[in-house]
């Protein structure tokens, strides 16, 4: 299974494209789409519309998974970040692929194993499960746990209560 993971930013939009099977995740690309701050916001969201599209055609992943928006204290923020997402999911509905959303906390716990997990604590993990070879970048480093959630998820989703029981105890 391939997934494109998406960290979605209004500087940087971090995306990651992780192909996993067999119990191995693999990198096949990651980084970050970064945008001009002094270009006008439609032609930012226009910028990573065209990022996100062409690593969408270059390695036709399996599945999408998405960040959810986090308030913090600036709502006019979020909003611009719920455009960001928006764009995400746009391009993930224009090429019919299935896509998973999650909270910052969500991935937090599946990578950490705390919700309220630091930024460096994600990507000491994500270096550590992915034996990369240096620290990734803040964007690209929670594009990657963006992914990384999302198949720990599915493989939880697939694996029926039983055989989760027989590979604990059998191991």
């Amino acid at each position: 299974m391939v997934v494109l993971g998406i960290d979605p930013g209004i500087k940087r939009t971090g995306y990651a494209v992780v192909e996993a099977g067999s119990g191995m995740a693999v990198v096949l690309v990651s980084g970050a789409l970064s945008t001009s701050p002094r270009a006008p916001f439609h032609e930012r969201l226009k910028h990573i519309h065209h990022g996100l599209t062409e690593i969408v055609a270059r390695f036709q992943p399996d599945e999408i998974a998405v960040e959810d928006v986090f308030v913090k204290n600036n709502v006019r923020v979020a909003l611009r970040l719920g455009h960001v997402r928006g764009v995400a999911l746009l391009v993930a509905a224009t090429h019919n692929v299935k896509i998973g959303e999650y909270s910052p906390g969500e991935i937090k716990q599946a990578i950490v194993g705390s919700g309220a997990a630091s930024k460096e604590q994600i990507r000491f993990m994500v270096t550590a499960l992915l034996h990369l070879a240096e620290i990734p970048g803040e964007d690209e480093a929670d594009a990657l746990a963006v992914a990384l959630c999302h198949v720990h998820r599915r493989k939880l989703s697939e694996d029926s209560p039983l055989d989760i029981l027989h590979k604990r105890y059998t191991c």
